[in-house]
């Protein structure tokens, strides 16, 4: 296994993973690697901070959707901190935050509940409650996970 890349807090089963101020095509394979192997270690709930990233594109998109595919299969549960609003649009525009219940802080994001999400309540803990086109939108690579 791969040294980690991110830093990552263990708290119990929860994975808070931060990632970098720019996600693109150039890192977003090593991201989604990384996310994923989080979960390979047993992470019940990963959560993913993005609250210093001010960039992010649809490659960065795609592995947010791929880990939260992946963590859905494995009944683990993620989260997303945002607080740039650059991120946030992004996340609205394809429709993650519809997918994923998004926080302003990773405190926030620890001591939310499934469903009530830091932006508004928006998201759908483990898919749930989320409606018919989110995954669609959400699904910007057209692959599965």
């Amino acid at each position: 296994m791969s040294q980690e890349r991110y830093p990552v807090l263990w708290i119990g089963q929860v994975a808070v993973v931060t990632l970098p101020a720019e996600i693109d095509v150039t890192n977003a394979g090593t991201v989604r690697d990384e996310l994923l192997s989080v979960l390979t270690q047993g992470a019940a709930l990963l959560v993913v901070d993005l609250s210093k990233t001010s960039f992010c594109d649809s490659a960065g998109v795609s592995a947010l959707v791929r880990t939260f595919r992946r963590a859905a299969t494995s009944e683990s549960s993620m989260r997303l901190v945002v607080s740039t609003p650059a991120v946030q649009r992004v996340l609205s525009i394809t429709g993650i935050d519809l997918l994923v219940d998004t926080y302003p802080s990773v405190a926030a994001s620890l001591a939310g509940q499934p469903g009530q999400g830091g932006q508004g309540g928006q998201g759908g803990q483990g898919g749930q409650g989320q409606p018919d086109n989110a995954t669609a939108k959400a699904d910007t690579d057209g692959g599965g996970a």
